[in-house]
This record gives structure tokens, C-alpha cells and sequence, in this order.
């Protein structure tokens, strides 16, 4: 089997499928699996092929190709994993089929990227007579003139949404790929929002686009956190001055009370298994951490403390619990087992460390640290306490970070020129983004698990 994990000559290219080119993909072979190491990783240099001019097909929405070059290109950039190179300004002269060879212009360029990508679009029927969207996309190494795979996509729908998806689909196989590991291009990221006197809850996609509303009475609906099965969304809801955790599956709108009203009830996150919820509440007079069983609603008391306890985070394996208490004097990071016993602290370095996120990978805790003469910022932790560094600089109040399910991304709320927007970053600083495209109030965001 050929090996390519250190071959200098691959490309990719994505295409739209074009009404009536309905000729397969090649399958790939053995010797088209591709293969990369993390610890010592360098971003793929990769071509994403623009399509052809051709006459609109109207059943297609209003600029499909371009849109799906655009999101591909987007989508490989983020993952950190490739790079997008510029193309040459001729890409004319190809075959038929351009996943089996590139037009000699190319020729001289192949060793500026390492893979190449392309696909064609158009609506179409299956082999059942079933008309819907297609999307065929392929890998190609130039260097070789190899295919390395192809995928098609169907839909019986053709949106605007939908083309988004397949582009997404395919970048997250082209990151699977070459990592051995999901993409995360399909998952979405809820958050909190202004709408009139009320806070809502929404989930747009990862990149920002297709926000929708979740929530809609006019309440302070806060704090959203996922369940692993990526069903349903559990969050702090206001009412008559009390707060509720509640749940609500998202594919039907039903909701229901986990834990019933109290002066506080927050920060709801749950145990990696979902049988278990940890939140905050304040029972007498200063807040604690609790465990609630979903399944039997039963209520344990983890923390009993003079203290603040507040902002519980999982182990990914579950044994484990981070927390904020200002036990010390000062909001600080503590650890404890997940049945409350062994509590320690874990930060030392400031006066103000708290919000902890447990990264899924469990090599990282991320918190918000606030930093002499910057303010508020992003920093991480090892859990054993021996590596700490700060991950956000500049004038800005970072908030609310959350993991992506990869364990390389954060998404948080930052306050920059007066307004609240939602921005994603690697941990390790790099790939600073805006995504939120709506409102000037935005926050508490909430990565969603992998696509089931």
C-alpha cells in the first residue's frame, strides 16, 4: 500500500454536479488512505477548484457553486489541518472527468499544494427514480494522477441550507481523512440572545450561518448546554424571579423541569455518559454543587461549603469534576471527584480565575483568568497543574469559552468595541474568528457534540 503520509503531491478540488452529468465517481482503492500524524503536523496545502461558467440550472439555489467553493474553502482553512492555497489564474483545459487528470497549465504548479479537490452539483435521480440534489465530490493527487476518493451527497430537498451542509459534509471527510479524526464542520453552537425584553436560546451552525430561534416566551432563557446525544438543550430559565433548569428536545419543543425553582439554580453541564446533570444552587444562602439522575431525578449534594461553588465541568471520562469556589477568598479553579470527595484547588497564578471547561480530549481545562493591565481573557490548565498559558490577548472581556468536540477549538463571548459577539480560537491562540452574524447581545455559547 502506498504510503502518504509525508507525499509532497496531493491535491483537491470541489465542483457542482452539473444537470444531466450523471457518470460515477472511481472508487477508491487500498492505496488511497491517507494518513497524518499529530505530533509533529503541518497544514496540508490544498487547491479547492473553482466551477466552470454554466448556464444556471433553476432548480438549483441562486449561486450553489460558488457557495460551496466558499464554505469548502472556509471549512479547511478552520480546521487547522489545511491550508487553502491560491489558485493559478488558468484553470482551463480539463478532461471530461476532472477527477482523473488536470489540464497541462497546472502542470508546473503541483508541487505548490499537496491535494486537490473538486465535485460537481446539479439535481438528478437516483438508480429508484427519486430527483433531488446531488453532490459528487472527489480527492485528487496531481503528482500521481491518482484519485484518492470520491463521495456523493443526495438530498431530496434543494436549499440554500442544505448546499451549505453538503460543503460541510465534505470538508469533515476530507479532515477524516487525513487525521484519522471527525471533522467539525457539521456541528452547531448554541447561545443566548436579545429578542425584545427577553433572552432566547438558538443553534446556528458552527460557522455562524442558519440561525434559528429555539425559545420564544419572552423570558430570560440562559446558560444552554448540550446533551451528548446532541437531542435536546438544558438551561437555566427565569420565572417569577426564580430560577429552573429545564429541558427541551430540540426535534419536538417539548420541554420539562429537571430541577424545580430555587433563588438560584445555574450553570447546568452534563456527565459525558448523560445520565448525569451538575449544576449550581443555592439551598441556603450560598451556592453548591449538585448532581441530579436524570433517570430517577435523584439529588446529591457534592459541595458544602461557606463558599461560593458555581460553574461545574466533567471529566471527559467522568470522574471528575472542575469547579469555580471562592473558598480562598478569590474565585479560583478547584477539582473534585465526581462523588464530591477530594476536593483541591488547581489554579494559583491571579486573583480571579473561573468558568472552567474540561476539553474533551481531558488534556486541557479552559477558564477565564483575568490578567493585570488586559482584564478579563482565556487562559488553560493541565489538570495536573503543571502547565498553564494564556490563550486570548488584546482590549477585549472574553467570557463563557466552550469546547468544539474535537478538543482544539473554543468557542466564547468577548465584548470588543462595545458590543457582545461570539468568536471561535485553536487553544492554541491561533485562527481567531467572528462567527456571529446577528444582534449586538450574544452570549453563554455552547458547542455542540459530534454529529451522531
Amino acid at each position: 500500500m502506498k504510503n502518504l503520509r509525508h507525499d509532497p503531491t496531493l491535491i483537491i478540488f470541489g465542483l457542482l454536479l452539473l444537470l444531466g452529468l450523471t457518470s460515477p465517481l472511481p472508487s477508491p482503492g487500498e492505496d488511497a488512505v491517507l494518513e497524518a500524524t499529530r505530533s509533529e503536523f503541518q497544514k496540508i496545502p490544498i487547491w479547492v477548484m473553482d466551477f466552470p461558467t454554466v448556464k444556471r440550472d433553476n432548480a438549483l439555489p441562486k449561486g450553489a457553486p460558488q457557495t460551496v467553493v466558499n464554505v469548502l474553502k472556509a471549512d479547511l482553512n478552520r480546521s487547522q489541518v489545511f491550508s487553502v492555497a491560491d489558485m493559478p489564474g488558468d484553470q482551463g483545459g480539463f478532461s471530461e472527468n476532472k477527477c482523473v487528470s488536470l489540464p497541462p497549465s497546472l502542470a508546473s504548479q503541483y508541487q505548490k499544494v499537496t491535494v486537490s479537490t473538486w465535485g460537481r452539483m446539479g439535481v438528478g435521480g437516483t438508480a429508484s427514480g427519486v430527483q433531488g440534489l446531488i453532490f459528487d465530490a472527489c480527492a485528487f493527487d496531481p503528482g500521481h494522477q491518482d484519485v484518492l476518493t470520491g463521495k456523493r451527497y443526495f438530498s431530496l430537498k434543494a436549499t440554500d441550507s442544505l448546499v451549505r451542509l453538503m460543503a460541510h459534509r465534505w470538508a469533515d471527510e476530507l479532515v477524516y481523512r487525513y487525521t484519522g479524526e471527525q471533522g467539525i464542520a457539521r456541528t452547531k453552537i448554541a447561545f443566548v440572545g436579545e429578542k425584545g425584553s427577553g433572552r432566547e436560546l438558538f443553534v446556528m451552525d458552527y460557522d455562524g450561518y442558519d440561525a434559528q430561534q429555539v425559545t420564544a416566551d419572552g423570558y430570560l432563557n440562559l446558560m444552554p448546554t448540550w446533551s451528548p446525544d446532541r437531542k435536546s438543550l438544558v438551561y437555566t430559565a427565569y420565572r417569577d424571579r426564580k430560577q429552573q433548569v429545564m429541558r427541551r428536545e430540540l426535534g419536538t419543543g417539548k420541554e420539562e423541569i429537571l430541577v424545580a425553582p430555587a433563588s438560584l439554580n445555574i450553570t447546568p453541564n452534563f456527565s459525558p455518559n448523560g445520565k448525569f446533570l451538575a449544576y449550581s444552587s443555592a439551598q441556603e444562602g450560598n451556592s453548591d454543587i449538585f448532581q441530579i439522575e436524570l433517570d430517577t431525578r435523584t439529588i446529591k449534594q457534592l459541595t458544602s461549603h461557606d463558599s461560593a461553588d458555581l460553574s461545574p465541568s466533567w471529566s471527559p471520562d467522568g470522574r471528575q469534576l472542575a469547579f469555580t469556589s471562592d473558598r480562598g477568598g478569590r474565585p479560583q479553579i478547584y477539582l473534585m471527584n465526581a462523588d464530591g470527595t477530594n476536593s483541591r484547588r488547581l489554579t494559583f497564578d491571579g486573583d480571579y480565575n473561573a468558568a472552567p471547561a474540561w476539553s474533551p480530549k481531558g488534556d486541557w481545562i479552559i477558564y477565564v483568568c483575568r490578567i493585570p493591565s488586559e482584564g478579563f481573557k482565556l487562559c488553560k490548565i493541565s489538570p495536573d497543574g503543571e502547565h498553564r498559558s494564556q490563550i486570548t490577548t488584546g482590549q477585549s472581556i472574553d467570557d463563557s469559552p466552550s469546547w468544539a468536540p474535537n478538543g482544539r477549538h473554543i468557542v466564547f463571548s468577548s465584548i470588543r468595541r462595545g458590543e457582545s459577539q461570539l468568536y471561535i480560537i485553536t487553544v492554541d491562540g491561533k485562527g481567531l474568528e467572528k462567527i456571529s452574524t446577528m444582534g449586538s447581545h450574544l452570549s453563554s455559547p455552547s458547542w455542540s457534540p459530534f454529529q451522531p
